[in-house]
């Protein structure tokens, strides 16, 4: 068994509704209607909930560099914690990405150095608010690149 399989288990919308009712509008316009939460660039980012094992779903941000890959941001707007996606990608770093009307399952490591400033280069252009997040937080904002499993 793919542990990709793991996304056919049961999915468990946010209990925050605006985050739900962003998942809803991405599934039922294939992504092609802009988001109120993260602007026009944007997907739905699957995660496996740490303790639940069920599927989660965020919308996001899109930071991709054309090659397959993407990478995803643990803002929360600048807020002193994590998002909850963080930590279930922390405890099973697999994803499934779902872009326009694509679908592509991921593996998942978070990035420093070098590599996670090249990274949040990429995402500041697309979402400039990034480094003003980091800037209202003592947190270190986690930073993961998705890749293509294989």
């Amino acid at each position: 068994m793919s542990a990709f399989e793991a996304f056919t288990a049961e999915y468990e919308p946010s209990p925050w509704e605006p985050i739900a009712a962003e998942v809803e509008l991405y599934e039922r316009s294939g992504g092609s209607e802009p988001s109120a939460v993260v602007g026009d660039h944007w997907f739905v980012l699957w995660t496996l909930g740490a303790k639940s094992a069920k599927v989660r779903k965020t919308p996001l941000v899109r930071v991709a560099d054309g090659e397959g890959r993407y990478a995803v941001v643990g803002s929360q707007g600048g807020a002193p914690t994590n998002p909850q996606w963080v930590h279930n990608l922390r405890a099973n770093p697999i994803a499934r990405v779902q872009d326009g009307d694509e679908i592509h399952d991921l593996t998942v490591r978070e990035v420093t150095g070098a590599e996670k400033a090249t990274w949040w280069a990429r995402a500041v252009s697309v979402w400039p608010d990034y480094d003003d997040y980091q800037a209202a937080t003592e947190r270190s904002i986690p930073l993961f690149v998705l890749e293509p499993a294989g």
